[in-house]
């Protein structure tokens, strides 16, 4: 007799299937998984699983491979089908190389041998949503703006230009790159962009946030292990470095990685050589490193708690990616681009910014940068009560907010500004002009009604040169 087993919390973040015949493993799967936040339904054939595919959306499928009736596979090629396609992590007591192969290419994101451990399923579950959640954006970046996008990015300042003119010229290389950069800027879509440019991206891309895991799993994570290695470890893991053979393997956070694994880095750098935790030899790969921090590593290594010779062997190459504040334009661009996205996903008529709404973002200084920024319209949006969003929708930070007049650090009678550093109002008018037709993509008519002034003052600005 099956049996459907949910577990929902009101703070879980995505809904995952498990599919296990074992009960008592289920109910272990389902449980752990609620604990770590997640909305569980537990169901014990594949058939029963393909049932609960169509009948809702899943962002994650923990399957084993050896089922009732059809297998694993069955229910990995069921979710092939479907627009997004959740994740897909494989479970078996039998596990081989060859089936790790197989599931992967078949789709699969990760393949975990039994018996589990608990904390590598929640780490894999994390990694496993995180790209997916960053491949879904970047195919919605694609729907919503077309050819104007590079890789999930979008931008005509010359900041963002510059950006993607240097990750092509740099992406045919094998050297290693160290993206910096705020939080909240698009590091890992930096990462994915140099990854799809360069001649690799055929093979995997494989991302982990160093930050996210523990440092007694982090070398097994990355290098994996052999069986016995330690308690627990009753069956070998294939670590991501050899997951990420042939591909770009994207380490998030660099600046926390511990000083111990540091070094197994730096030799694994060197040597092109990975020896997982427990086995007694080493195995080649060919891996192009890619890592991230928004922490200033020079400040790191003063402290002494990042290897400076690590540090010169990552920054072969070096991409500082602008923070928001920076790309002037883009910002008007990128609410139109938000709001828009917003109205897809809830099926629901484009809201338009109202004049005082929109010229209180164009001034704030997003120090959350674009994750603060969509978090904010689709806030704005869901918020909002009729067809347009009014400055009462927006939180009070950006309300109250007044960097527009001032420069960081500067007190309001201006202070800490020289008085050429002001702009005039001819200047404030010009800036602020351009940014409304950039948002309404050159469309005149429009960018008056926003303005609250007529067509022909508009054209008469424009002429003036404005």
């Amino acid at each position: 007799m099956s049996d459907v087993l949910a577990a929902t919390r009101g703070d879980a973040r995505d809904a995952v299937l498990v599919v296990e015949d074992d009960a008592g493993h289920r109910e272990l799967l389902r449980e752990e998984l609620a604990e770590a936040g997640y909305s569980v339904t537990a169901v014990a054939t594949a058939e029963e699983a393909l049932a609960q595919l169509r009948e809702r959306t899943f962002s994650l499928v923990v399957s084993d491979l050896r089922l009732p009736g059809e297998d694993g596979f069955a229910v990995l090629e069921g979710i092939r089908t479907l627009v997004p396609a959740p994740g897909f992590i494989m479970l078996t007591g039998f596990g081989t190389i060859d089936q790790a192969v197989a599931a992967l290419k078949a789709g699969a994101d990760d393949f975990l041998t039994k018996p589990i451990d608990l904390e590598h399923l929640r780490i894999a579950a994390d990694r496993v949503l995180q790209t997916r959640r960053l491949r879904n954006e970047v195919q919605q970046y694609r729907e919503v703006l077309g050819d104007q996008g590079f890789h999930g990015m979008f931008g005509k300042s010359p900041a963002m230009l510059n950006l993607f003119d240097l990750i092509r010229r740099i992406a045919g290389s094998d050297g290693s790159v160290l993206i910096t950069g705020e939080s909240g800027t698009g590091k890992e879509l930096v990462a994915r962009a140099l990854h799809e440019e360069s001649p690799r991206a055929g093979g995997p891309f494989v991302a982990i946030n160093c930050a996210g895991i523990p440092e007694t799993l982090l070398e097994s994570e990355l290098l994996g292990h052999a069986a016995g290695a330690f308690s627990g470890a009753r069956g070998a893991r294939k670590g991501l470095f050899l997951e990420a053979d042939g591909g770009t393997l994207f380490l998030d956070e660099i600046g926390e990685m511990p000083a111990s694994m540091q070094t197994k880095l730096l030799r694994l750098l060197q040597d092109g050589q990975v020896r997982p935790v427990g086995a007694n030899e080493e195995v080649s790969t060919d891996v192009r490193i890619v890592a991230a921090t928004h922490r200033d590593i020079a400040e790191l290594m003063a402290e002494g708690s990042f290897r400076e010779d690590l540090f010169f062997r990552l920054e072969t190459f070096r991409i500082e990616v602008p923070p928001l504040r920076e790309r002037g334009e883009d910002i008007a661009r990128l609410l139109e681009f938000f709001l828009r996205r917003q109205a897809l996903a809830q099926d629901q008529p484009l809201r338009r910014l109202e004049p005082d709404a929109l010229r209180q973002l164009l001034g704030y200084r997003f120090p959350g940068n674009v994750r603060e920024l969509a978090g904010l319209v689709e806030r704005a949006a869901t918020l909002a009560r009729g067809d347009t969003i009014g400055i009462e929708d927006l939180p009070e930070r950006v309300r109250t907010d007044r960097s527009d007049d001032l420069e960081p650090g500067a007190d309001p009678a201006g202070g800490g500004r020289h008085e050429d550093e002001w702009e005039t109002l001819d200047e404030l008018e010009e800036r602020y002009i351009r940014q409304v037709l950039a948002f309404t993509g050159g469309n005149k008519q429009r960018a008056a009604r926003i303005l609250g002034i007529g067509r022909k003052t508009l054209y008469r600005k424009l002429d003036s040169d404005v």
